[in-house]
């Protein structure tokens, strides 16, 4: 009989507990509801607190017209002897016309190690966050983190272009040796296009979509329709497993989505805009150089440092005879490191 008359006591006190809880939530008052707008609001704080951060960021780095140049970088890139930051600010140093250019710089650092050497270099710097990643070993071509590295970099872009900011991306393996903005501005305005790409090989027609690009270099202008394409693309992220972002680009390319948006496209010569996998013919006419078609940063820092080298080399030559034979060092530390992972 105790038993029934405990029983009956414990649902009383149950039910009792029910309604009180219900009715704490109808007025708010309900601590788990408050739990959950506590967490709510400090999400939307912390993500207001970005964007503001952000904003200020491409802001001060920023040209009269809102163009920016944003590379990303993380710890494999500032670490080492000589790394491939101080290899890529060493372009901007020894170019022609480029040393102004790193006042419109904004590094994007990944990890807080490269954040905190950014800084110490007295540059722009924009700290990347992302939930549950850490970025700063180094990713190894087409490896798993490599592939979300290269997805978050577009998340990203997307919404610098949302906030109104045109930008010259680069990666940071590449030398910048010439300003590149005498070459990109066709019809004597940037504007006049929505995005100018590198490519890997040059086909030689610059409005050719069959040109195969890299994403390593590359302008775009903010508008509704390059706006548009970054959510395209980002938004193929889950159904294109295996697929660097450079991949889906291209396969969105084939499919016609730049005709489908109206994008005004125009894909870079490698004759200026040069690279490993096909190098610029030119001394005199060459832009950037890109470590593409290499797997390794160490293999890149090694192939890069020879590009300095040759570039100080024909710096140093008078005479247009000698600079017209002039041809640059294989790139043999690249060409072995795919050896090594195979």
């Amino acid at each position: 009989m105790e038993s029934k008359q405990f029983a009956k006591f414990f649902l009383l006190i149950f039910a009792g507990l029910v309604l009180f809880v219900f009715n704490q939530s109808s007025n708010g008052s309900n601590p788990f509801f408050l739990a959950r707008q506590i967490c709510q609001t400090s999400k939307q704080v912390n993500d207001t607190s970005r964007s503001d951060a952000l904003e200020s960021a491409l802001s001060e780095a920023s040209m009269e017209n809102k163009t920016v140049i944003i590379a990303i970088i993380n710890k494999a890139y500032v670490e080492g002897d000589k790394s491939m930051l101080d290899l890529f600010l060493d372009g901007f140093w020894l170019g022609e016309d480029t040393r102004n250019l790193i006042n419109h710089l904004l590094l994007v650092a990944a990890d807080q190690t490269s954040f905190e050497r950014c800084k110490f270099l007295h540059l722009h710097c924009y700290k990347l966050e992302t939930a549950g990643v850490d970025f700063d070993a180094e990713e190894v071509y087409m490896s798993q983190d490599f592939i979300k590295m290269m997805w978050r970099r577009t998340l990203f872009l997307g919404e610098t272009l949302k906030k109104g900011y045109s930008f010259i991306f680069t990666d940071a393996d590449v030398m910048w040796l010439r300003n590149p903005l005498p070459r990109l501005k066709y019809n004597q305005s940037i504007d006049s296009l929505d995005l100018q790409i590198s490519t890997d090989q040059f086909n030689g027609d610059q409005w050719s979509e069959a040109n195969p690009i890299n994403s390593g270099f590359y302008i775009v202008r903010s508008n509704n329709r390059t706006i548009s394409l970054f959510d395209k693309w980002y938004a193929r992220k889950n159904d294109s497993a295996g697929l660097k972002e450079q991949d889906v680009l291209n396969n969105m390319i084939r499919e016609g989505v730049f005709k489908e948006l109206g994008l005004r496209v125009r894909f870079l010569d490698t004759l200026y805009f040069s690279g490993f996998c096909e190098v610029s013919r030119d001394f005199k006419a060459v832009t950037t150089v890109h470590a593409n078609c290499c797997r390794t940063i160490s293999a890149k820092v090694v192939d890069l440092t020879a590009v300095i080298h040759d570039w100080k080399r024909f710096k140093s030559l008078t005479n247009s005879n000698q600079t017209s034979i002039l041809q640059w060092t294989n790139h043999v530390a690249c060409q072995n490191s795919w050896r090594r992972h195979r």
